[in-house]
C-alpha cells in the first residue's frame, strides 16, 4: 500500500509518500481503509521532533475515516463507515496517513452519513475536541460570555458555531485583520485583533471580564486570557499554536484569585459514539457548518503540511485519499 511516512524530524520536505506493507490482522485491533483525513498541528509539532517517545520513520496521522476492512472481533462488517481517533495513532504506533490503517478497538466509532468523504474527514477530532473543551472543562452555560483565543483556526471556527448553538456570546480573535470578516460570518459576537495583549480591549466589552476562555493559542497568550476572566471565570487550555511550554510561569501571580486554569486533551474515551453522529446528522442537515479551508490529494501530503505551518487556513485542511 501507499503511505506518508515521515522519515526523520524535519520541514514538510521529511514526509515522502513510499510502498509499504499493508498492516497485518491483529486481535482486537481494526484494520480501515482509510479515505480521508484531518491535519492537527499537534502532527506538525510531531513531523518537526517535539512529541516525546515518538520514534522515527512513522506514519503519522491521529485521526482518520474510511471503511472497515477486516475486523477479527467482529465488530463491525466490512464496508462499514467507520472513523478512527487519537488513542496512540501515529505516535505510539502507524496512524492515517496511509491507504490503509490498523487500530485499536476502542479508537473507532462507527458512524452512518451521505457526507462527501472530505467533509466528513474534518470531523472526528475536530469535534472531539471542541465539544470536550466546551462542554467537559469549560461547562459552559446558556447566557454566557465565551472568548476563543485563536479563533480563526479549524477549532476556533466550530467552537463559535457551538457556542452560539448552546446560546453563549463569543468573542473571537485573529491576528490577521483580513480574517475579520471570516470570523463575523461564522457566527462571532465580537472580534478582536490579537496583538498578544487583548484584555484590555476584553474589559472594554464586559467590565467585569468574561465568563470562559478557550485558549488555542498557547504559552504565548495564556496569561493574557487569563487575565481576561471574571472572578471564578475558567480558562482552558487545548491549543498550542504558540508552542508547549513556559520558560518561567508564576501561578500566584498570573491565575486570578478566584480564577480557574484547566487544559483538555481528549482521547477516544471522551468521544460518545451517539454524540459524534449526533454531530455528523446536524452537519449533513445544515445546522452546523464545518470550515474546511482546503483538501489535498494523498500525493500532496506535504504540500498541505506546509499550508498548515504557513499559518495561512482559515479552517480545516483535509487529505482526501482516491
Amino acid at each position: 500500500m501507499k503511505a506518508a511516512l515521515t522519515t526523520k524530524a524535519g520541514g514538510p520536505e521529511v514526509i515522502q509518500i513510499k510502498e509499504v506493507a499493508k498492516p497485518a490482522p491483529k486481535d482486537g485491533w481494526v484494520t480501515i481503509k482509510v479515505k480521508a483525513f484531518g491535519l492537527n498541528r499537534s502532527e506538525l509539532y510531531t513531523r518537526q521532533g517535539h512529541s516525546p517517545g515518538v520514534n522515527f520513520p512513522i506514519i503519522q496521522g491521529i485521526e482518520c475515516v474510511g471503511e472497515v476492512d477486516h475486523d477479527p472481533t467482529e465488530s463491525y462488517q466490512p464496508g462499514q463507515k467507520v472513523a478512527a481517533i487519537m488513542g496512540g495513532m501515529g505516535r505510539q504506533f502507524d496512524g492515517g496517513y496511509a491507504e490503509y490503517t490498523r487500530v485499536p478497538l476502542r479508537n473507532v466509532f462507527p458512524f452512518e452519513s451521505s457526507l462527501p468523504w472530505k467533509t466528513l474527514g474534518a470531523i472526528p477530532e475536530m469535534f472531539q475536541t471542541t465539544a470536550g473543551s466546551l462542554l467537559q472543562a469549560l461547562e459552559i452555560e446558556k447566557g454566557e460570555t465565551l472568548l476563543i483565543r485563536g479563533g480563526s483556526s479549524s477549532i476556533g471556527m466550530l467552537a463559535c458555531q457551538l457556542g452560539k448553538y448552546y446560546g453563549l456570546t463569543v468573542i473571537s480573535t485573529t491576528r490577521n485583520p483580513a480574517k475579520t470578516s471570516i470570523l463575523q460570518n461564522n457566527g462571532a459576537d465580537h472580534v478582536l485583533i490579537d496583538d498578544g495583549q487583548i484584555s484590555n480591549k476584553v474589559f472594554g466589552l464586559y467590565p467585569n471580564g468574561v465568563d470562559k476562555v478557550l485558549e488555542l493559542v498557547g504559552t504565548d497568550t495564556l496569561k493574557d486570557s487569563l487575565n481576561c476572566i471574571r472572578s471564578k471565570g475558567i480558562v482552558c487550555m487545548t491549543g498550542i499554536l504558540s508552542g508547549w511550554t513556559f520558560k518561567e510561569f508564576s501561578p500566584m501571580e498570573s491565575i486570578p484569585r478566584m480564577g480557574r486554569l484547566t487544559a483538555y486533551a481528549g482521547d477516544a474515551e471522551n468521544l460518545e459514539k451517539v454524540a459524534l453522529q449526533d454531530f455528523i446528522d446536524a452537519v449533513e442537515q445544515g445546522i452546523l457548518k464545518l470550515n474546511i479551508d482546503r483538501s489535498y490529494p494523498f500525493e500532496q501530503i506535504a504540500a498541505a503540511h506546509a499550508y498548515m505551518e504557513s499559518n495561512q487556513n482559515a479552517g480545516k485542511i483535509v487529505v482526501e485519499i482516491a
